[in-house]
C-alpha cells in the first residue's frame, strides 16, 4: 500500500497577507507528513495585478513567493493568461522553481509555449505513474487579441488522452475551469481520478465525487489550503481519496507576520510611486466626478471613438492635483480590465442606453464581485457623447438625435460586455477587444499626454513668464 498527501491552493489572487501562515503549513506537511509522498499544486490565478507588488513587478515577486511553497506544478488562470500582455506571460515563469502544466494554450502561430507543457508524467517513489494535465478557461474573445490561441476543453483532452494512454496509473485534472466545468469533465471524461481546480471560488471542504471522479476546490484568496490523502494498491489503483481543507484563519500567525505582510505591500507601493504619470490641475482635488469624465475622455480616445461609458464604482479613490504616480492611479482602478469598441447600429445602441437606464438606480448600490472587478459596488453610468431624455426616451449623439439605421462606435470596457445587465454589447455588438493596456494603463497614457510631468525649471519659467515685464 501507497499513501500520498496532496496539497493544493487556488485562486491565490496576490492576497499575499495569507502567504506566511500558508507556507508553514505546506512546509509542515511537506517535512513532517507520515505518508510516502506529498504532492503540491496549484490551480491558478496566482497573481493578481490589484496588489501593487504584482503589478510593479509583472508577477515576478508572485513567483519568488510561490518557490518557497515547492509547488510540484501549477496551471494559469485567466489574471495570468489574460490580464498580463502577451510578452509579460512569455516572461513570467523565467525563475520558476516548478513546471507550468496548460494543454489547451498555444502560440498565435500554433506552436507550445516554451514555459509550458501540456502534461507531466510523474513517477512516485513507489513506482505509481501519474499523469498531470493542466487546463484554463477557453475565452477566445479575450486570449485571441492577446496573441495566444485557446482550446476548447473537449477538443483539448480528446487530443491528449490518447497521447498519454498506457503511460499512467492515475489521472489528475489541474484545472482553472470553474466548478461547472470540472463536472462536465468528470462526465465526459470518467477516467479522471482527480480534479484540483479553481475558478469559481467555490469553497468543497470535503471535495465532492461525481462518477468515478473527485472534484476539490478551496475558495477564494487562500482562504483554505486544500489537503487530499490518498491511498493507493500495491497494483498502483487508487484505492481512496478523501478531500479535507484547512481554515488558514485557524493557522497560528507568528512574530514577523505582520511585518512581512507590510512590507510586501509597501515595496510594491514605493515602486509605483517612483512611476511619475502627470501633473493634474486643482480641478481633480478630491472630485470623482473629473475622474470619470478624463477616463472617458482617455477610453474614447485609446478606441477611437467619440463615445464611451463607464461608472462610478470603478473608480476606488478619486484623483488628486498636483503630481500622481503609478501608484495613485493603481490605487484608484486596480481593475485588470480593458477598452472595447464595440460597433452598434443606432437603434442597438438605443436599447444599450435604455438598459442602463433601466438600471440605473439598482446598480447604483449594487454590490458586485467578480469579472475583473475589484472594487464594492457598480455605481452610476456616465456617458461621453451621448444624452438621454427621460421624457422623450430620445438618445442624442453629439448633440444629434440618434439615426436607428446609422452605425456608432463607443468605447466600453470588457467587463460590461461579461456583466449580465447590458445584454446589446455581448449579443449584437461587433466588439474589438484592445490589449494589452489595462484600464488604469490607458487613462495614464491619456493623462500624461494631457497633464505631462514638468521639470522644476520649466515650471519656474512659466511662472516667470506669467508676470507682467
Amino acid at each position: 500500500m501507497e499513501t500520498l498527501r496532496i496539497l493544493h491552493t487556488n485562486d491565490l489572487h496576490s492576497h499575499f497577507e495569507h502567504f506566511p501562515k500558508i507556507r508553514r503549513y505546506l512546509r509542515q506537511v511537506q517535512e513532517t507528513a507520515k505518508a510516502d509522498q506529498v504532492l503540491t499544486f496549484d490551480a491558478g490565478d496566482f497573481m493578481d495585478r490589484s496588489h501593487p507588488l504584482s503589478d510593479a513587478t509583472e508577477g515576478q515577486a508572485n513567483i519568488q513567493l510561490m518557490n518557497d511553497f515547492h509547488y510540484d506544478a501549477i496551471t494559469i488562470g485567466n489574471n495570468e493568461g489574460i490580464s498580463n500582455p502577451h510578452a509579460v506571460l512569455e516572461r513570467l515563469f523565467d525563475q520558476a522553481d516548478f513546471p507550468v502544466l496548460l494543454a489547451n494554450l498555444r502560440e498565435e502561430d500554433g506552436s507550445w509555449p516554451a514555459w509550458a507543457k501540456n502534461y507531466q508524467i510523474l513517477k512516485t517513489k513507489k513506482g505509481t505513474r501519474i499523469a498531470l494535465v493542466g487546463l484554463t478557461a477557453a475565452y477566445p474573445l479575450t486570449y485571441g487579441p492577446n496573441h495566444w490561441q485557446i482550446k476548447m476543453l473537449g477538443e483539448t483532452m480528446d487530443q491528449v488522452l490518447p497521447e498519454i494512454a498506457g503511460k499512467y496509473d492515475c489521472l489528475i485534472l489541474l484545472t482553472h475551469v470553474g466548478l461547472r466545468m470540472d463536472q462536465w469533465l468528470a462526465k465526459h471524461y470518467p477516467e479522471i481520478d482527480l480534479i484540483v481546480g479553481g475558478h469559481s471560488h467555490t469553497l468543497l471542504e470535503k471535495g465532492i465525487k461525481q462518477g468515478h471522479t473527485w472534484i476539490t476546490q478551496t475558495g477564494k484568496w487562500g482562504n483554505y489550503v486544500g489537503d487530499i490523502s490518498l491511498e493507493i494498491g500495491d497494483d498502483h489503483r487508487i484505492v481512496s481519496i478523501k478531500p479535507t481543507t484547512v481554515a488558514v484563519a485557524g493557522l497560528p500567525s507568528e512574530d514577523g507576520d505582520e511585518a512581512e505582510i507590510a512590507g510586501l505591500y509597501s515595496r510594491g507601493q514605493k515602486m509605483l510611486q517612483e512611476r511619475l504619470v502627470a501633473r493634474l490641475p486643482e480641478k481633480f482635488h478630491e472630485d470623482k466626478l473629473a475622474a470619470v469624465d478624463v477616463s472617458l475622455e482617455a477610453i474614447a480616445d485609446f478606441a477611437g471613438t467619440d463615445l464611451a461609458m463607464l461608472s462610478t464604482g470603478l473608480f476606488l479613490t478619486p484623483f488628486k492635483s498636483g503630481v500622481i504616480n503609478q501608484f495613485d492611479l493603481q490605487h484608484a482602478l486596480p481593475h485588470p480590465m480593458h477598452v472595447v469598441r464595440s460597433t452598434l447600429l443606432g437603434r442597438d445602441l438605443w436599447r444599450l442606453v435604455m438598459e442602463v437606464e433601466k438600471n440605473r438606480h439598482f446598480l447604483e448600490h449594487y454590490p458586485l464581485v467578480g469579472m475583473s472587478f475589484r472594487g464594492k459596488i457598480f455605481g452610476q453610468v456616465y456617458y461621453k457623447g451621448i444624452k438621454y431624455d427621460p421624457l422623450t426616451r430620445n438618445v442624442y449623439v453629439n448633440g444629434q438625435l440618434l439615426d436607428p439605421a446609422k452605425e456608432y462606435r463607443i468605447a466600453v470596457l470588457d467587463h460590461y460586455v461579461l456583466i449580465p445587465f447590458f445584454p446589446t454589447l455581448a449579443i449584437v455588438g461587433e466588439n474589438e477587444f484592445l490589449f494589452p493596456q489595462f484600464l488604469r494603463e490607458v487613462v495614464a497614457g491619456y493623462l500624461s499626454r494631457k497633464y505631462p510631468v514638468k521639470k522644476e525649471s520649466d515650471l519656474i519659467e512659466e511662472r516667470t513668464a506669467s508676470f507682467p515685464s
